[in-house]
């Protein structure tokens, strides 16, 4: 069974998806800052290694992904502070990609949000634009690199139960219903094993199609 790196494993997706990869039978990473969250990690099944990637060089992330056969990049600052916002989710981001791309890491799944890009419509002035800018550029980042890439935007994220159906590119990301971490997991968890999904982005929310599915309709 392939390998899987979680980087930001200690995030809510990350834990759900690091237990959906182990009860699959794969070997999980997850790449956490704070060793007071390794308990955590344990109990989704994965293995917790301990890095700090807003302050790690490129080969030291390449380093703890040696050995991997997949990487997902679950992390983000948090919000609140522009300069980590773009140190974490853009800067870190992309040491990471060129990480992979170091240890022999083809397959890389980013998890974005639902109108990530250049064009995002962000004001200037507007609190969530560092993390749109900070995306914009990762996203484009991996999408230029020679990694077998996955850009997953799933709409505003909630912490209801996992369905298991989505819509996959609805027109309007404003309207209908947000998207849960749990199939967030889910999609995450699905498109490792969906090789027609490299080299796309997918943007979705919670819906009415089996996560596969959906996933496979216009491959």
């Amino acid at each position: 069974m392939p390998r899987i790196t979680i980087i930001g494993g200690h995030g809510k997706v990350a834990l759900q998806l690091a237990r959906i990869l182990s009860d699959e039978g794969h070997t999980v990473t997850s790449i956490i800052r704070n060793p007071d969250h390794a308990a955590d990690v344990t109990a989704s099944g994965a293995s917790p290694v301990i890095l700090d990637v807003e302050h790690s060089t490129t080969a030291e992330i390449a380093a703890a992904l040696g050995g991997s056969d997949a990487v997902v990049w679950s992390a983000g600052a948090g919000g609140g502070n522009p300069a980590r916002t773009y140190a974490v989710d853009r800067d870190a981001a992309i040491r990471s990609m060129d990480a992979a791309a170091q240890a022999g890491v083809k397959r890389y799944v980013m998890v974005s949000y639902f109108g990530a890009g250049p064009g995002h419509g962000v004001p200037e002035n507007h609190s969530f634009f560092p993390y749109a800018e900070a995306k914009a550029a990762a996203d484009e980042y991996l999408r230029g690199s020679k990694l077998d890439w996955t850009v997953l935007g799933p709409g505003t994220l909630n912490n209801d139960p996992a369905t298991g159906l989505i819509d996959v590119n609805p027109a309007d990301p404003a309207t209908g219903t947000g998207t849960s971490r749990a199939n967030v997991a889910l999609v995450a968890a699905a498109v490792l094993e969906l090789p027609g999904t490299i080299g796309r982005t997918i943007e979705f929310r919670d819906g009415t199609s089996d996560v596969v599915m959906a996933l496979t309709a216009d491959s």
